[in-house]
């Protein structure tokens, strides 16, 4: 029987989503974070926006009040445009307001590094 699990979304700072980066994939598994800077109603095309980069989302998908302003984390798989632009065709969304994302930025960091040590140290094991 085949697997057909669902990837969690591997976390990305919209800084770092350009063409690039190594999550700068068709198809690739992202989780994204920001404020919501722009909705348009008919296309369900949302931007959010962090630290000067944006992003587009799709949510055509969700059943979100999606409020101006409001700060949103979304799941989903990457569509790279001929344009090169991508855009997120989210799967998971939910308003994060509340959330220090200078914070959520300086543990992302830390969480990397972690992973990063865990793989040295097991490298080091065998």
């Amino acid at each position: 029987m085949a697997s057909t699990a669902i990837p969690s979304g591997a976390l990305v700072i919209l800084q770092e989503l350009n063409s690039s980066s190594l999550h700068f994939k068709q198809g690739a598994s992202l989780r994204v974070t920001g404020k919501l800077q722009e909705y348009n109603v008919e296309t369900a095309i949302a931007v959010i926006a962090d630290g000067g980069a944006t992003l587009a989302v799709d949510t055509q998908h969700l059943r979100l009040n999606l409020r101006m302003g409001s700060i949103y984390q979304f799941i989903g798989e990457l569509s790279i445009q001929p344009s090169n632009e991508g855009i997120l065709k989210a799967r998971v969304g939910r308003n994060v307001d509340g959330i220090d994302l200078n914070l959520y930025h300086q543990s992302l960091k830390l969480v990397r590094q972690f992973q990063s040590d865990q793989i040295s140290h097991l490298e080091q094991l065998q």
